[in-house]
């Protein structure tokens, strides 16, 4: 029996999942897979864990596969540690009505639209700066506009630099 057939059998005889058990031995859940399939050989670190946690193993059976798995009598008293629970998969996690939102978004959901003031229009005699530009009115010549047709403000949106913009109408 090669040592990832033992491994696989102390996995059996420990009753936890594979996660479990690498959690269990503090090991990560990858390594558990590897060595089990045959891929990886387990370190000696790995060993050391594993005996730690299942101090009744036999070392000869581990390392070698001789002689029997469990020793009749273990000599050091057995300190069992807290069972550690898995995490929740994801799909139960949906299932929750509140998934996906954040206290954040749930203050920003229940305020109202924010009104910023439209500054007033400049008079002609005062100098007119690239950051002002947006609030003067320029005439354009598109055909759409040179049959003296007077169109209407629909909507008005201010861009911000953090990303953030209002839309206002009228």
């Amino acid at each position: 029996m090669e040592i990832n057939e033992r491994i696989a059998k102390v996995l059996e005889y420990s009753g936890l999942s594979p996660s479990e058990f690498a959690d269990e031995i503090d090991v990560q859940r990858s390594n558990i897979s590897h060595i089990t399939s045959g891929r990886n050989k387990p370190s000696l670190d790995f060993l050391i864990k594993l005996k730690d946690r299942f101090p009744e193993l036999q070392w000869d059976w581990l390392i070698y596969g001789k002689g029997e798995m469990i020793q009749d009598k273990v000599d050091t008293p057995v300190v069992e540690k807290p069972k550690t629970t898995s995490l929740p998969d994801l799909f139960s996690l949906i299932a929750d009505d509140n998934f996906g939102i954040t206290e954040s978004e749930d203050r920003i959901a229940n305020e109202p639209p924010r009104e910023s003031e439209i500054p007033l229009p400049t008079s002609t005699n005062e100098k007119i700066f690239d950051s002002q530009r947006l609030a003067v009115e320029e005439k354009i010549s598109s055909p759409q506009h040179t049959n003296n047709q007077s169109s209407k403000i629909k909507r008005i949106v201010l861009f911000f630099d953090d990303g953030k913009f209002e839309s206002f109408e009228p």
